[in-house]
């Protein structure tokens, strides 16, 4: 089978491209793949990307910056998304005449106005799959209102949790198009895991406002109080970055919170620490979450939506704490430094429950949703529905299961409601 994926920009950095990349090689070992990237502005990728995967780009922003045709705006691509300004004429062009002459069996879209372009423009021998990598909560109503007239041309509509999927079923209507969680997948750790000894907290991720790496830090300060051989490690860039280096010059943390810069891979990084941290105020999935217990790391994580509370078991393999309240961050980390058994016990525990994660699981989901679509889109029927609990052995507790239970009461509700009226 071949199949393509439609990437924004696989030349970039960021947790899209490492997912698409990931799940490519994987599904290389037996199918036919190649990554389309809309936009090239390197020369190679950041990542490295297996010789098996064959990338491709449309638009190659070194020497077509100033076509005529990319100096106006894109008319498919949909006005409302994020990335339209760094779209036009041109990526609407070449995209439209990629996926009209493409001999893939199935076409992966990985943003939403690439899922419009996938819906619109796609032949119809072959089968649809879009990708949603953030939230239907995150999109504004006027994305949304795009996102309602092309999606019912999908096949298939993938998020990275199950809460968002059961958004996007309550929310859209999308008759025909089977929509399932299919998570990230991080690669089979190759170094020995954390041993839990080190006095060490680590955390990743870009240096930019929603992370709350200010309220880390803040929560860290009570830990240095009291545990000063302890040190908060943060990996990544950013515009918060003179920012938080002030802040840590305010709060005297100088010798305790250290602003790494970044690192790629960041498994070397993750097994000289003994607890990870996430402080986000919105997390569409957790990549660095599951990183980090793949590395024998449990995590403290604000309970946010939707990722963190569908990764961790709280106070099994990890802590999930409100969003914004650094007192009670704080308190969940002096909880796991303060217990080296406790401590290590649970970082045991992360490494086996984040198993799930891994490459094996994911790819072979993946894989049914694939051939199921590719089938149903030959025999010229809709992709089959999902079935009930698919993506059940990957759901944890926290923010998503509030928000099921919370849905499951409203369909109660108007089933009871219904009842009434009919008497």
């Amino acid at each position: 089978m071949k199949i393509s994926f439609l990437l924004h920009n696989a030349y970039g950095i960021g947790g899209t491209i490492t997912t698409t990349f990931n799940l490519a090689q994987a599904l290389a070992t037996r199918h036919e793949v190649e990554i389309i990237s809309a936009l090239r502005h390197r020369e190679r990728p950041n990542f490295a990307l297996d010789p098996k995967v064959r990338l491709r780009p449309l638009v190659d922003l070194r020497d077509e910056k100033d076509h005529p045709l990319h100096t106006r705006p894109a008319r498919v691509f949909p006005a409302a998304e994020y990335r339209h300004q760094q779209y036009s004429e041109l990526t609407d062009q070449r995209i439209g005449e990629c996926l009209q002459a493409t001999d893939a069996d199935v076409v992966i879209g990985t943003r939403p106005g690439l899922n419009v372009h996938l819906a619109l423009q796609a032949p119809s021998h072959v089968a649809r799959i879009g990708q949603e990598h953030l939230t239907l909560d995150n999109h504004s109503p006027a994305l949304r209102t795009a996102l309602r007239r092309a999606y019912p041309r999908l096949d298939v509509l993938t998020t990275v949790t199950e809460a968002d999927a059961a958004a996007y079923r309550r929310k859209m209507h999308l008759p025909g198009v089977r929509v399932e969680a299919l998570p990230n997948s991080v690669p089979d750790p190759v170094l020995p895991a954390a041993d839990g000894r080190a006095k060490v907290v680590i955390a990743a991720g870009r240096l930019v406002p929603v992370k709350r790496y200010d309220l880390l830090i803040e929560a860290f300060a009570r830990v240095a109080a009291t545990h000063p051989d302890w040190q908060l490690r943060i990996y990544g860039k950013g515009e918060e970055h003179d920012r938080l280096r002030h802040l840590v010059q305010s709060l005297d943390l100088n010798d305790n919170v250290f602003l790494m810069g970044a690192a790629a891979p960041m498994e070397a990084e993750w097994v000289k620490g003994s607890i990870g941290a996430a402080a986000s105020n919105f997390e569409p999935f957790g990549m660095t979450i599951v990183e980090a217990m793949r590395c024998g790391l449990p995590v403290v994580s604000t309970d946010c939506p939707y990722g963190p509370g569908e990764i961790i078991k709280d106070g099994i393999d990890g802590r999930l704490v409100p969003v914004g309240d650094h007192a009670a961050f704080g308190d969940a980390l002096l909880e796991l430094v303060g217990d080296d058994e406790r401590r290590r016990d649970m970082g045991r525990a992360a490494m086996e429950n984040a198993r799930r994660f891994a490459p094996a699981p994911v790819v072979e989901q993946a894989e049914l949703l694939i051939d199921q679509a590719v089938s149903a889109r030959r025999g010229g029927q809709p992709a089959p529905p999902g079935r009930e609990g698919l993506h059940h052995t990957l759901v944890s507790r926290g923010f998503a299961a509030r928000d099921a239970a919370h849905a499951a009461a409203g369909t109660a509700l108007r089933a009871i409601r219904k009842g009434h009226g009919q008497r």
